[in-house]
Formats: structure tokens, C-alpha cells, sequence
């Protein structure tokens, strides 16, 4: 076999694993966010309930956190999840970046709507159907 005639970029390519770590990341801290960010909103509820203290605005600095983790943690795992699959770093950041940021955007509107009708106390179930509603 001749060795001289094949091309040996091999030292000159880097071969990256999978961001496996990156994903797993993610995970964790969306998940303990959203832990968080739940529980503060519960004890923002139960002090409505008891109380009637003002449900907004949503904007303290502990949900503010908390809830901007998820949006990072979601960003990370959705980025590390797509990179797994061949799509390059930067590509996969701005898509995922793109998606959290859309979707966090709109869940944080409709949370702030379903605040000011329990505060009026017209509370009805949430129709995730009907996408007029988010905009």
C-alpha cells in the first residue's frame, strides 16, 4: 500500500465530540429554574390568596432569574440536543437561542393575562389552541 498518495489532514482537522455535556447542562439547570420559578409563583398565589397582595408585576428579581434560567437551561439543552445531531455550533446556538427566546417571550405574556384574571377574577381555563391569545 502506498501511503504517499492518500492525504493525511487528519492532524490538521479537529474531531469534537458530541456536546453530550453541554445538553446535560442545560437540562439541569432548566429543570431547577423551572423548579424555582414554579415555586415562587405558588407562594406569589398563596400570598393573593391569603392576603390579596398584587400578583403584578411578575417582574421581581427572584422570577426574573429564575425564569430567564429556564429560557438559558432550555437554550443550552435545545443548542447541545442539535450539535448531537450534526448541526454545527453556531448555527445550532442561534436556533435554539431563537426558539427559547420566541417561546419564553410568549409563555411570559400569557402568564402575566392568566395574572391580571385571577387579580380580576374573571379566571378561565387556558386555551393553548387558540394562538390569538399569546399575541
Amino acid at each position: 500500500m502506498d501511503y504517499e498518495t492518500f492525504d493525511f489532514d487528519l492532524p490538521l482537522m479537529s474531531l469534537p465530540q458530541p456536546p453530550y455535556l453541554v445538553a446535560g447542562l442545560g437540562l439541569a439547570i432548566g429543570v431547577l429554574c423551572g423548579l424555582t420559578f414554579a415555586r415562587l409563583i405558588q407562594n406569589k398565589l398563596d400570598a393573593w390568596k391569603q392576603d390579596r397582595l398584587a400578583l403584578l408585576p411578575l417582574g421581581s428579581a427572584e422570577i426574573t432569574i429564575s425564569y430567564s434560567g429556564v429560557v438559558i437551561g432550555t437554550t443550552l439543552f435545545i443548542g447541545g440536543s442539535l450539535q448531537v445531531f450534526g448541526f454545527a455550533s453556531g448555527a445550532a446556538l442561534l436556533i435554539a437561542t431563537l426558539l427559547s427566546l420566541l417561546t419564553g417571550g410568549a409563555l411570559w405574556v400569557q402568564l402575566e393575562r392568566l395574572m391580571v384574571q385571577v387579580e380580576e377574577g374573571r379566571f378561565r381555563a387556558v386555551d393553548f389552541d387558540n394562538f390569538d391569545e399569546f399575541f
